[in-house]
C-alpha cells in the first residue's frame, strides 16, 4: 500500500472527524460546515467521503493523527498500557459523546476471546452508555461480575447498574453484587462480606482478567452525592480532606492516595490494587472530571484510558 502524503492524511483526518459529527454527536451537515469552517457543499462531500473510505462503520475507525498523539503522550506520561483518545466536539469540549461507542469497542475486543473470561464492571453513566453499545451477541464462555452494589442506605437502587443489562446483550453468566454501596458502619460492612455469596463474587472480581471503571468527580454534582449514597455533609467533609474522585466508591486525592476516610471505611466495593497484573481500564471524560482523571492516573490504579481529546489535552496541561 502507498504512503499517504501529508494533504492526504489532512484530507482524510477531516472526513474522520465530519463523519463523527454526522454519525456519532448527530450533528447536521450545516452544524458540520459552521463547527468545521468550511462550506456545506464541502462537509457534505467530507461526510461522503468518511462512508467511501471506510472510516465510518457506525463507529469512527480511522485514528485522527491528533487524537493518536495524545493518547501516546499520555501512556508515556503516566505508564498507562493502552489509552483511546477519542474526538471532541468543537463546540461541546466536556462532552462524552464518543467514550461509549469507544469503550464498547474495547469491551468486544474482550469479549470476542474464545478462551473464558472474568470480566468485572463498575458502574455509573458512561458504563451503561458502553453496554448499550455492545452488539447482541453469544459469550457464554465468559462471566459477567460487578465491583459493587447498586444499593443505596433506603434500598433503592442506581439505575446505572450495568452488569444484568450487559449479560442481556451476550448471554453470558453474571454475578451481581447483593449490598449497599456504603453500609452504615465497619461492621455491618464486614457482616455482609462474610456472606459466601458476596465472598465468592468479591473474590471473583479481585482476580478477574480485565476491569471496566467510571471516574466520578467529588464536587456538587458527584454521583456519590447525586445518586444517594453521600450526604452534602459527607461530601463537604470530603473535599476538606483533599478527595476530588472516586472509583468504585473509593475516594482519593489529587496524587491518587486513598484517603483515610468514613467512606472508604465503609465502602463495600472490590478494592482495586495498585500496578495490577491485570488490565484496568477506566473510561471518563470532561471539564469537572478532570482532577479525579489525573488522580486516578496517578494512582497507578489502572492501567488503561478511554477519553476525550480536550480532557487529554487538560490532563497534558497539568505539571
Amino acid at each position: 500500500m502507498a504512503k499517504l502524503s501529508n494533504t492526504e492524511i489532512r484530507k482524510l483526518d477531516d472526513a474522520a472527524r465530519a463523519g463523527w459529527l454526522y454519525y456519532v454527536a448527530g450533528k447536521t451537515q450545516d452544524e458540520i460546515a459552521k463547527k468545521l469552517n468550511t462550506s456545506r457543499q464541502s462537509a457534505q462531500r467530507m461526510v461522503a467521503l468518511s462512508v467511501s473510505q471506510g472510516l465510518i462503520k457506525v463507529r469512527l475507525d480511522h485514528p485522527i493523527a491528533k487524537c493518536m498523539d495524545l493518547a501516546e503522550q499520555i501512556k508515556t506520561r503516566f505508564g498507562l498500557l493502552s489509552c483511546d483518545v477519542v474526538p471532541s466536539d468543537p463546540s461541546e469540549p466536556s462532552s462524552t459523546l464518543g467514550l461509549a461507542q469507544a469503550g464498547a469497542a474495547e469491551i468486544e475486543r474482550h469479549l470476542k476471546s474464545p478462551q473464558p473470561k472474568v470480566i468485572a464492571m463498575g458502574t455509573g453513566r458512561v458504563l451503561r452508555a458502553c453496554v448499550d453499545e455492545l452488539r447482541t451477541q453469544d459469550c457464554q464462555q465468559h462471566k459477567i461480575v460487578a465491583m459493587l452494589g447498586n444499593m443505596a442506605l433506603d434500598g433503592s437502587a442506581s439505575p446505572y447498574d450495568v452488569v444484568v443489562r450487559m449479560a442481556e446483550h451476550i448471554n453470558a453468566k453474571h454475578y451481581p453484587m447483593p449490598l449497599p454501596v456504603l453500609p452504615r458502619t465497619i461492621e455491618e460492612k464486614q457482616q455482609l462480606h462474610s456472606q459466601q455469596n458476596v465472598a465468592s463474587n468479591l473474590k471473583l472480581a479481585t482476580n478477574a482478567d480485565v476491569t471496566f471503571v467510571g471516574v466520578g468527580n467529588l464536587g456538587l454534582n458527584s454521583p456519590l452525592h447525586k445518586d444517594g449514597f453521600v450526604s452534602l455533609d459527607e461530601l463537604q467533609e470530603l473535599q476538606q480532606q483533599g478527595a476530588v474522585g472516586e472509583m468504585i466508591s473509593w475516594v482519593f486525592d489529587k496524587n491518587g492516595k486513598l484517603l483515610d476516610c468514613n467512606v472508604n471505611q465503609r465502602v463495600a466495593s472490590t478494592p482495586l490494587k495498585v500496578n495490577s497484573d491485570k488490565q484496568i481500564f477506566a473510561i471518563a471524560a470532561g471539564e469537572e472530571k478532570v482532577l479525579a482523571i489525573l488522580g486516578a492516573l496517578r494512582s497507578k490504579m489502572i492501567s488503561g484510558l478511554i477519553t476525550n481529546e480536550y480532557t487529554a489535552e487538560r490532563l497534558l496541561s497539568i505539571e
